[in-house]
């Protein structure tokens, strides 16, 4: 009997001596190619330039010498930015490039936002411009990073524009590119001098080692971890953090949105007023080992469709909730985790919009949760139509007294809630 089309196509296409990816010959003397960043002979050496207060290659301690190296630095293919000691006090942000390195000095290497100021527009700009009138300047400079706001009463469609101030006539200012959107005093737009400290847009293979940021809360308005944040990433792959201190930001600590293979490792993260770690819609395969997460709104929220992510050996304290999943957030793994003192949940599944919206076949095992919830409320939470959770060999323990508290509270909507193994101890029957 002759095959069917498919299968001929299928035998064809995909013939039994094609060895499986997992079969493959390792790679045992690679070699610098075109194209080719996933493999790369291990250098002895690799181009590198220092930026500091004095005694650098590139004196400064503002964004533009920190940004003149990471541009530099790109320009040769890619390599390192080393940041010596020092208080790098930033008016725009720092923008990362693909294939570059940004390497602080510990502690002692901070980078810190100046303080914001806002004011309202003096004249529209239409979607096709590419310049603000301000009617108050106080406080801006050409060369500033800013966020130009509206918001329409009437929809409720808010307008979010970052942009930098490169030409200044009095209260006029150039833009470096158009805004595409309207800026109408109708919708009451504003400008204000708030970015992120750093940032990242449509990059690849970056790094970010061993210095602090630091979001002078105090003095900065807010600005949603959407748009920005101590780190905010955005179309990015394969971007690691590691030991970076995130703090005092007003809005989020480390926020990527649609970033694939993100790797946050030995960070700290806290004090900052919405999220600690906000990996971001669509964002898959995260990796968030690690890491002290406290004093922040939520300190790791899993945003929209947050997919085979793992969340490893993070200390989590002092958070309102420890860690946030919901929409659409499936097949991730939670191990190993120490989440204390949420003032909410320790670990909360959103209701979202029904069982298609919510977040799926996701693992909680091996983890201490310790003194976490209000009076009445829950260790872990489990709302809306969310199913086919493992919640195995944890550690749930309240050491306040029982009031109310639970240790697992399943919603009537939940389905396959599956708990086993579960260490429970000083909560009610």
């Amino acid at each position: 009997m002759k095959p069917k089309l498919p299968q001929l196509l299928a035998v064809c296409l995909f013939p039994a001596t094609f060895a499986k990816a997992d079969e493959r010959p390792a790679v045992a003397e690679p070699r610098a190619t075109s194209g080719d960043r996933a493999v790369e002979p291990a250098w002895e050496e690799q181009f590198s330039v220092t930026v500091g207060p004095e005694g650098a290659e590139i004196n400064g301690t503002g964004q533009q010498a920190l940004q003149a190296a990471v541009d530099y630095v790109a320009g040769m293919g890619g390599g390192t930015v080393r940041v010596l000691p020092g208080v790098y006090r930033l008016r725009n942000a720092v923008h990362l490039r693909s294939g570059v390195r940004l390497l602080g000095s510990g502690a002692d290497t901070v980078l810190i936002k100046e303080p914001s100021a806002t004011t309202t527009l003096a004249v529209d700009s239409d979607w096709y411009d590419q310049e603000i009138t301000l009617a108050d300047t106080t406080g801006f400079a050409v060369g500033d990073g800013v966020c130009l706001r509206s918001k329409d009463e009437k929809t409720g469609r808010q307008t979010v524009v970052k942009r930098t101030l490169t030409a200044r006539s009095g209260n006029r200012f150039k833009l470096d590119r158009p805004l595409r959107e309207n800026l109408w005093q109708m919708h009451g737009a504003t400008a204000s001098s708030l970015f992120p400290i750093l940032s990242g847009e449509g990059i690849e293979d970056a790094t970010v080692e061993n210095l602090v940021l630091d979001g002078n809360r105090e003095a900065n308005e807010h600005l949603d971890g959407n748009y920005a944040g101590c780190v905010f990433l955005q179309d990015c792959n394969r971007i690691v953090l590691r030991k970076v201190a995130a703090r005092n930001y007003n809005g989020d600590g480390i926020s990527w949105q649609i970033c694939h293979d993100v790797a946050v490792e030995d960070c700290t993260v806290e004090n900052n007023r919405d999220l600690g770690l906000h990996p971001g819609s669509g964002s898959q395969r995260p990796v968030i080992r690690g890491n002290t997460l406290s004093g922040n709104g939520i300190g790791l929220f899993f945003c929209w469709g947050v997919k085979y992510g793992l969340a490893q050996e993070n200390q989590i304290e002092g958070n309102r909730i420890g860690i946030s999943i919901g929409h659409r957030d499936t097949d991730n793994l939670i191990v190993g985790n120490t989440i204390v003192s949420s003032q909410d949940q320790g670990i909360l599944f959103r209701p979202e919009r029904g069982p298609d919206f919510a977040g799926h076949r996701n693992r909680i095992e091996n983890n201490v949760l310790r003194d976490n919830g209000s009076e009445d409320g829950a260790a872990i939470e489990i709302q809306g139509g969310t199913e086919g959770i493992r919640i195995v060999n944890n550690e749930i323990v309240e050491t306040r007294g029982p009031a109310q508290r639970t240790a697992i509270r399943q919603g009537p909507e939940t389905k396959d809630i599956h708990a086993e193994g579960n260490r429970v101890s000083g909560f009610a029957p």
